[in-house]
């Protein structure tokens, strides 16, 4: 399910495999294998192989733009409804009788708009990298058997975590031949808000009448104390495979309970015990982890860490790459290094907004999807001037051309100059200021100065220029921390762990 787990699987089987050839062998999570998929087919299904993948955030801005709202949970409501329609395989017309409220009318009015829009800009969503192949296998038989002969056995991992739509994939890949394994436990079915659906443990016997049923039940990590405690908690859950867990790693110590007065007292509690347990052993912070059960736990964890001059890590925190303002000048910096770079102009374009509105951007798509162009080629050529009205083409032109002014010099000037000017240019920390609350637009400002800054001294260290750099930023963490390294002691949801 995540490229992680993709990851620490290609080691497992590179080590059981030694020296056997493992030529051919596909491990990857669905979505990376719907991706490659996608490339593949794409023209089958309308669209071009270099198609790009918008972010959250990315579709974030569509639905908004499309729902006319600025009310952010509205607009994160309207998203999960429709991330969780298309993840159940559910069509537009099929969501709009089935709505029951406003909010869901307001959900299917956008998810017509936004799956065309979508389509207009030769772009995907996280979700349409299992829908659209599960689209393509249906309506060409010749390419599903193709793949079928190409991925003749599968084994799926946490098959509990599977949705609708993942199903639908593995059906139409296993075929008649059926020569599937899936692993997966009931007991740990933790994605159900994220359209995971226990079911599909459930359907397989159902669908698949010849399946052979094997259950894991020794447990190589845990005491016999912990089992005894962990088969007494699951035994109150609904059951579809009746299992009892063991282990032989002995009885193992008491499970302690300590009960607290609130919040602060639990946390104090927690970390005084963990300075006691390190003192004595003499042990390293990287050696604890403290784990709870929702991120709102952390806060007053981290509070009195903080008290404590305790070094820690926060797992799943929100990495530099992803925050909205680092994002917003990487569009620009992509757009510098490739134009053709479809997701980072329709950020870059509306981001500070410059006059280019959605019905505008949505005639460049399809006019670009019709003349296979990228959106910046298109909004040059004079059929694209035949579909708009002047004064929304001006505001449009008049950004190509700024880019085009950035381009020529990129290639020459340092970078730090550039991006400097860029800021400059696109009035970015007023835009800021206009747009968050103090507090929150210097934190942002301070982000994108420590952006420049390693950038420009990437530029002066390594004589590279912009484009250099932009070309190779995907790879290159900002912040690098070898957690391993880092003497700190681990926060983390259990969902995390």
């Amino acid at each position: 399910f995540t490229n992680k787990a993709a990851k620490e699987m290609q080691e497992r089987v590179n080590k059981l495999l030694a020296d056997r050839p493992s030529k051919g062998l596909t491990i990857s999570t669905f979505h990376a294998l719907g991706v490659r998929i996608l490339r593949e087919e794409a023209r089958s299904l309308g669209y071009k192989p270099n198609f790009s993948i918008l972010d959250a955030s990315d579709c974030f801005s569509i639905v908004s733009e499309l729902a006319g709202s600025v009310d952010k949970a509205v607009i994160r409501k309207l998203q999960s409804l429709i991330s969780s329609w298309k993840s159940a395989l559910v069509s537009p017309d099929q969501a709009r009788e089935d709505a029951r409220n406003d909010t869901e009318t307001l959900a299917v009015n956008a998810f017509d708009s936004y799956s065309a829009t979508l389509r207009a800009y030769q772009a995907v969503d996280f979700d349409d990298l299992i829908t659209l192949p599960v689209v393509l296998f249906e309506k060409h038989p010749e390419i599903r058997e193709k793949w079928q002969n190409r991925l003749r056995y599968l084994l799926i991992d946490e098959y509990q975590d599977t949705n609708a739509s993942q199903y639908r994939l593995l059906k139409l890949l296993a075929g008649p031949r059926a020569a599937f394994t899936a692993v997966g436990d009931d007991d740990q079915a933790i994605y159900g808000w994220r359209g995971a659906d226990v079911e599909n443990l459930r359907g397989l016997p159902r669908d698949y009448p010849r399946l052979k049923l094997i259950k894991l039940e020794q447990n190589y990590r845990s005491t016999v104390r912990i089992l005894k405690a962990a088969n007494a908690l699951i035994a109150h859950n609904e059951k579809l495979f009746d299992k009892k867990l063991w282990s032989d790693l002995g009885h193992g110590d008491p499970i302690t309970v300590s009960v607290c007065q609130d919040n602060e007292k639990e946390a104090e509690a927690v970390v005084m015990k963990l300075q006691a347990h390190r003192f004595e052993h003499r042990a390293a912070f990287r050696d604890y982890a403290i784990l709870y059960r929702g991120n709102f736990q952390a806060r007053a964890l981290e509070q009195f860490l903080r008290n404590q001059r305790i070094p820690y890590l926060l797992s799943g925190g929100q990495s530099f790459f992803d925050k909205s303002e680092i994002k917003d000048l990487t569009a620009y910096l992509r757009l510098l290094a490739n134009e053709d770079d479809d997701p980072a102009f329709i950020r870059a374009v509306s981001t500070p907004r410059r006059g280019v509105g959605a019905s505008t951007l949505q005639a460049l798509g399809t006019y670009a999807g019709e003349r296979h162009l990228s959106l910046f080629a298109a909004a040059f050529e004079h059929g694209f001037e035949q579909r708009v009205q002047p004064r929304q083409l001006a505001p449009l032109r008049e950004f190509c051309e700024f880019l085009n002014r950035l381009q020529a010099r990129a290639g020459a000037e340092p970078a730090a100059t550039l991006l400097a000017d860029l800021l400059t240019a696109i009035a970015y920390e007023d835009w800021l200021n206009e747009r968050d609350e103090e507090r929150a637009a210097r934190i942002k400002w301070g982000n994108v100065l420590e952006f420049c800054e390693w950038l420009g001294k990437k530029g002066q260290e390594e004589g590279k220029t912009l484009v250099d750099l932009t070309q190779t930023i995907a790879l290159i963490n900002l912040l690098d921390k070898n957690e391993a390294d880092v003497d700190a002691v681990q926060l983390s949801t259990l969902h995390a762990a």
